[in-house]
């Protein structure tokens, strides 16, 4: 899989996005590969225009990934989905990067490794809901979301941690490990299988409410705070999953999406935890 990177960032180089990407691909090829026996090839494109999700001009491969300073930019859906034809495509903003209080060079890694987890199938698992272990939820199929606040460096540039396979088992099994930094708390607990670690989060759907939820400790303020953040954007595949019907097709789903979160933006703003994730397809 070949994923083109365009910036359109007025802020970083070519050059800084060409450091980043050699580390990004590293990661994907020597950490990320061979745990979950998939992976991909960043490369930098140069840009050909206005970002447009219905003919993706830019588009040299697989997927495409566009670096922008603001999240304003016109249709965007989010960090990652696909467009009508079918293509992998996300954004990464500098400037919400630095609301959540990390590099954009970890956005980026964090974006790319669940694009990867997309193009394999918009999964959910079963699993426990977070709060009621004894009921059953669907969990978001997310490479990063659970322990997305622990970063590592790879030639000095700071890239996220993310989930190994066996984190979506109901039990742990012994001598696995559930992420890849696998880093213990002050009582020697690593991270559990569903679970989340400080500043991150899970989605899943309730059958028994039938609604979309978002959920993160109610003492962790940093975790909320991202939740936050990214909610105001009212969009993301978080939002898309909430304010959409799976009996109706992708593309259809897309543009509504798009258009209610236009025209209801500001009832967004005050949204429960459940209106957050951009993967948007979409972090």
């Amino acid at each position: 899989m070949l994923i083109s990177v365009i910036n359109r960032s007025r802020k970083i180089s070519d050059e800084e996005v060409q450091t980043v990407i050699r580390a990004i691909n590293r990661q994907i090829a020597e950490d990320f590969e061979p745990y979950w026996s998939f992976g991909a090839t960043l490369r930098l494109e140069g840009s050909t225009g206005p970002a447009n999700t219905r003919h993706l001009s830019d588009l040299r491969g697989d997927a495409i990934l566009y670096l922008y300073d603001k999240a304003n930019v016109p249709d965007a859906l989010g960090y990652h989905y696909t467009n009508w034809r079918g293509i992998p495509y996300g954004f990464v903003f500098t400037d919400l990067a630095r609301k959540l209080g990390e590099p954009w060079s970890v956005t980026l890694s964090h974006e790319a490794l669940e694009l990867l987890g997309d193009a394999q199938a918009n999964l959910l698992v079963q699993g426990p809901h977070p709060e009621h272990p004894k009921r059953e939820v669907f969990h978001w199929f997310e490479m990063c979301d659970a322990v997305q606040s622990e970063i590592y460096e790879i030639e000095g540039v700071a890239v996220c941690n993310f989930v190994l396979p066996t984190y979506f088992t109901v039990s742990d099994e012994p001598g696995t490990r559930n992420d890849f930094l696998g880093r213990v708390d002050s009582k020697g607990n690593a991270l559990p299988s569903f679970g989340v670690k400080p500043g991150g989060y899970v989605g899943f759907f309730d059958p028994e409410t039938q609604d979309i939820e978002q959920w993160a400790p109610a003492e962790d303020a940093l975790a909320h705070k991202r939740m936050d953040i990214k909610g105001r954007l009212a969009s993301g595949r978080g939002f898309m999953r909430k304010n959409s019907k799976a009996v109706v097709s992708n593309e259809r789903r897309h543009q509504a999406s798009l258009h209610q979160g236009a025209s209801n933006q500001p009832a967004a703003t005050g949204a429960k935890q459940t209106s957050t994730r951009s993967k948007t397809r979409k972090s």
